[in-house]
């Protein structure tokens, strides 16, 4: 099923660490900012044998999408050995970010594009808070942070 904007779809953080886990060619793309890495973390994929890859959508403390986005993300993947129908995961904060990834690099003819729609962090709880409700680091899943 592809939804609007022509990608495959939306899964939770837990959905697609399993299918990370259980497809050799399935890649993560975290498409936050480097400050985000740097002191929010990032997904630790070494339990599983990978290594995400990281790739900027905007740059602090730009308002617009990385012109090269989608070619840094496809030369990356090319040096993985991957071709353009591997699945590819997106990531980013809260799912928004991420979903524009997966509609553009559908866009520049991959094919199994997936936005993990609770992001890393989740939505703001009662407290204004994130990461307690949902998203990668609340369901539990490896992380790292430096």
């Amino acid at each position: 099923m592809q939804l609007e904007g022509g990608y495959a779809g939306n899964l939770s953080a837990q959905e697609a660490f399993q299918q990370l886990s259980e497809q050799q060619d399935a890649v993560l793309v975290d498409v936050r900012t480097q400050a985000e890495w740097a002191f929010v973390g990032i997904p630790d994929l070494r339990p599983i044998g990978k290594e995400p890859v990281l790739a900027e959508w905007q740059s602090f403390p730009s308002s617009g999408p990385n012109p090269d986005f989608a070619s840094t993300v496809s030369n990356q993947l090319v040096k993985k050995g991957l071709d353009q129908s591997a699945p590819i995961y997106f990531l980013c904060r809260s799912g928004a970010r991420s979903q524009a990834a997966a509609i553009a690099l559908t866009q520049a003819g991959y094919t199994h594009c997936y936005n993990i729609s609770d992001g890393f962090e989740g939505p703001l709880d009662a407290d204004r808070h994130r990461g307690t409700q949902a998203g990668w680091k609340a369901a539990g899943l490896p992380w790292i942070q430096n």
